[in-house]
């Protein structure tokens, strides 16, 4: 009995790595295929650009909206992670503002950041919220990667199958670091009085243009990048 069993578990292993490959293949084209198309691009491109048939996508993510999840919050941790480095490493406000900003950019964050970040709020016609800064909020159609502003509602981010609690708590948290960020620079006069951390994620949003060359893309995102932060600057009176 024992020979058999040692069979069984040696063809067992190999299922196991691959179940890990193919796992970690979908969410590199997850993250490609909408970071160029946006979150509203259709699992079976996520499939293809895998190289797996579309139901193995689905046995690791019951529907997209997990997966949307799964790569939306490994997207707001790193941004965190980006942000907080930041603060810790650079002594200088306007370095560790302008650190972070460069790293996110480069890492190509905006093109994936997730709904809860980007629906902070905005003021509505009637005035109320008026103190809350516009921020952008990704179109969900496939190939539409512009950017549109819409009204921040916490509730309706909260009912959302990509919002739970702790996928919300992750979007605070990038928010929270974040302000550190703009509050240094803006306390050490570096920064625009008027600048909010809506407008930062703008920038990140903004600066990481979908061009299809690699070389071409990091280019596009240095030079807007630049222009940029020579417009978040305070300037002597």
């Amino acid at each position: 009995m024992a020979g058999p069993g040692r069979g069984d578990a040696a063809r067992t292993t190999p299922l196991r790595v691959d179940a890990q490959r193919n796992l970690e293949h979908v969410l590199r084209a997850a993250r490609e295929v909408f970071g160029e198309l946006g979150y509203g691009a259709p699992m079976e491109d996520v499939a293809r650009r895998a190289r797996v048939g579309v139901g193995t996508v689905y046995r690791r993510f019951p529907s997209k909206d997990v997966l949307v999840r799964r790569i939306a919050e490994e997207e707001t941790s790193r941004l965190t992670d980006q942000a907080r480095a930041a603060l810790v490493q650079e002594d200088e406000p306007w370095s560790a503002l302008s650190r972070f900003l460069r790293t996110s950019v480069a890492s190509g964050a905006g093109r994936l950041l997730p709904p809860q970040v980007l629906r902070v709020g905005v003021a509505d016609e009637s005035g109320d919220d008026a103190g809350e800064a516009r921020v952008p909020q990704q179109r969900t159609q496939p190939g539409a990667g512009e950017l549109r502003l819409v009204a921040g509602d916490r509730t309706a981010v909260a009912d959302t199958a990509s919002g739970p609690a702790e996928y919300d708590a992750g979007a605070e948290a990038l928010l929270e670091v974040v302000g550190q960020l703009v509050d240094r620079a803006r306390a050490a006069g570096e920064l625009r009085p008027d600048v909010s951390v809506s407008d930062i994620l703008l920038v990140i949003a903004t600066a990481a243009p979908s061009l299809p060359d690699a070389a071409q893309r990091a280019a596009a995102s240095a030079r807007l990048l630049d222009i940029l932060l020579e417009g978040l600057r305070s300037r002597p009176a």
